[in-house]
């Protein structure tokens, strides 16, 4: 079975993953979670086998690299972290019902790789620029930083819907409003320091294959703006306390910010990063 089978599969089963999600938010089953829960960790280790299993078919082209280095790639990549990130939070504040508003990111990013036509799912030789050790510290710090900023922005939405309802004190199906806000913080913090780190990565990368550490490329200046949002975010949190709605808003903006600078970028500009 080849990679892109593979993706294939696991797009679809993040489609079935995500109708289960939403089946347990709309009749509060526990099993309905339990099974979503488990089957998304199934269809996780699926696409990191399929993964594995590109990088193998790369050095089996004689070609040679990590599965990180054109559009199709880096949004398998980022895929697979949401669902990650998702899972690994889910798990730590035991709120299956954030995979109703998060997952449609992890399947979305799938199905847009596997169905776009202007996306090419061909292994292909990296260019000049591209073939640094940078590559894998870089493209891995930025897209998990940018996980971590969707499931913000799933539960931000969760958040706003969940606002405006009764009893903020939660049920055993529902998390409180309180708890909710702390996983927007949370998964933020999470995500800026990685952020700053593929920032840091890409300047070092720059240097090295174009002999400036920054040059204000389209992706680089909005890199640069996403990553001033979400310190925005932290310093009114620790300056001004700020937590709630305005929190939930910032969030979802920064991550209109992330899709900007990942896909807006790449799709309505050109610049150095064209390629990717």
């Amino acid at each position: 079975m080849t990679s892109t089978t593979v993706f294939s599969v696991v797009t679809f089963g993040y489609l079935f993953i995500w109708v289960v999600y939403l089946s347990h938010l709309a009749f509060r089953y526990e099993t309905l979670g339990r099974v979503a829960s488990v089957g998304a960790w199934l269809f996780l280790a699926m696409q990191t086998g399929g993964i594995a299993v590109r990088w193998t078919e790369s050095y089996q082209l004689g070609i040679g690299h990590a599965p990180l280095s054109n559009l199709y790639e880096s949004m398998v990549f980022f895929s697979w972290s949401i669902v990650l990130l998702h899972l690994l939070f889910e798990m730590r504040y035991r709120t299956p019902i954030m995979g109703s508003v998060v997952m449609p990111f992890g399947f979305g990013t799938m199905a847009y790789a596997t169905l776009a036509p202007n996306i090419t799912d061909q292994i292909q030789p990296l260019v000049p620029a591209l073939q640094s050790d940078w590559l894998l510290a870089h493209v891995v710090t930025c897209f998990l930083g940018y996980a971590a900023f969707a499931v913000s922005c799933g539960v931000s939405i969760l958040y706003m819907v969940r606002v405006n309802r009764s009893n903020p004190g939660g049920s055993s199906q529902m998390p409180s409003l309180s708890i909710l806000d702390d996983l927007i913080y949370k998964s933020i913090a999470v995500g800026f320091p990685l952020l700053t780190a593929g920032i840091i990565t890409g300047a070092a990368w720059a240097h090295n294959a174009w002999g400036a550490y920054w040059s204000w490329d389209p992706k680089e200046t909005w890199s640069l703006i996403t990553w001033f949002i979400y310190a925005a975010f932290l310093h009114a949190r620790f300056t001004r306390g700020w937590q709630g709605k305005k929190a939930a808003l910032l969030s979802i903006f920064g991550f209109i910010a992330v899709l900007f600078t990942y896909l807006g970028v790449n799709l309505i500009l050109s610049g150095l990063h064209s390629y990717v």
